[in-house]
């Protein structure tokens, strides 16, 4: 089956309004680029903002509140992020599962409850460095997709996302061999919880992709995309990942 490539940026907890300028050159390259989905998870404050300056873009949230409604100071909910002009959202990032402690099964319900509003979802798996080490990495990964999947998922809403903790801001990243490995365990995964939908699901590489790198990844079986950190910060580094996409996807 053939699956579209996505390149999705995270901006993080970066990004002000006078940066539209950035999203609007990022959006132009997107234009020019009709057979790649570009999608860019900006900030909150961000997301009404961006939303109505691109064309191509999708524009999502980084993250979500498992509850539709609630006495939850500071979150966000499903809804709201669609009522701003979100399309996607981040759930069960490395990042969040750290610094937050957040579980596999909070990653499931937050995908739940992106789905019950119409949002689609980018779910994040991967290990820590210790993990790797230890030889457990396939096993962490594994166990991670089999609790935050949710029941349902097929590709035309559903994405997932290798990103190894490691390699997150780092400059490293794994072996080709190493990713190979995790997509083609990842997809076995997928088919075991979702039977052939799966071949319709996207497997994301994240961690330290740059414009030098990604069109070697890109290359590698089962990797449909790239979750893209720092460098979809500004069009100068993003707009080469996206088009380095696009010339993978023509060939």
């Amino acid at each position: 089956m053939i699956r579209r490539k996505l390149v999705a940026g995270n901006w993080k907890m970066h990004g002000l309004r006078g940066q539209m300028a950035e999203i609007a050159a990022i959006d132009a390259a997107a234009v020019a680029a009709p057979g790649v989905d570009v999608a860019l998870c900006v900030p909150a404050t961000l997301v009404h903002h961006a939303a109505e300056v691109v064309k191509a873009v999708r524009i999502g949230g980084q993250d979500v509140h498992a509850n539709d409604r609630g006495a939850h100071t500071g979150c966000l909910s499903a809804e709201m992020l669609h009522e701003a002009g979100a399309s996607v959202v981040i759930v069960g990032h490395s990042e969040r599962r750290a610094d937050q402690n957040e579980t596999s099964h909070d990653a499931w319900a937050k995908a739940a409850a992106a789905r019950r509003h119409g949002l689609d979802v980018i779910l994040c798996c991967g290990e820590t460095e210790a993990e790797r080490d230890a030889g457990r990495a396939e096993r962490v990964v594994q166990a991670q997709i089999e609790k935050s999947v949710p029941e349902g998922a097929s590709g035309d809403w559903f994405t997932l996302a290798y990103e190894p903790r490691w390699a997150i801001g780092t400059g490293r990243t794994p072996s080709e061999e190493e990713i190979a490995q995790v997509h083609a365990i990842a997809r076995a995964k997928l088919r075991q919880m979702v039977g052939d939908a799966a071949d319709g699901i996207r497997i994301l590489y994240g961690g330290s992709v740059t414009g030098a790198n990604v069109t070697a990844i890109l290359a590698i079986d089962d990797v449909d995309g790239a979750l893209v950190g720092g460098a979809s910060l500004t069009a100068a580094k993003f707009v080469p990942i996206i088009e380095a996409a696009a010339a993978a996807a023509a060939n």
